[in-house]
């Protein structure tokens, strides 16, 4: 394991009713990335003691419904990968891909194919 470590910074400025108005990140190592306004971020964490997953799921007040589509939509698409990845278990990675696509039809982030 590397001795390096880096600093991941998220920042959230809230309205007078405490929703997020704006969301920005920033990590130490990322110059390429600098500070970034962004629009909407899930965090999911394992907890190794309780074996539980921790999330924070924020998104800034004005982002619209057909963001939040392609938002999951990459984040599904996202999953997949890491989850064959990391678990080497192709039929159930397919399997996901499936609801994947129909979830991407059904918004209208990808067109279905003709038959």
């Amino acid at each position: 394991m590397s001795s390096e470590e880096y600093l991941v910074t998220l920042k959230v400025g809230l309205d007078e009713n405490k929703l997020p108005e704006s969301l920005e990140w920033d990590a130490t190592g990322a110059d390429e990335v600098g500070n970034k306004g962004i629009k909407a971020f899930l965090l999911s964490m394992f907890d190794e003691e309780t074996r539980e997953t921790i999330k924070i799921d924020l998104w800034v007040k004005d982002f619209q419904v057909m963001e939040m589509d392609r938002f999951f939509y990459q984040t599904f698409r996202a999953m997949c990968d890491t989850y064959q990845k990391s678990t080497q278990n192709n039929e159930l990675a397919n399997v996901m891909r499936e609801f994947t696509q129909y979830f991407g039809e059904k918004t209208g982030i990808i067109v279905k194919p003709q038959e």
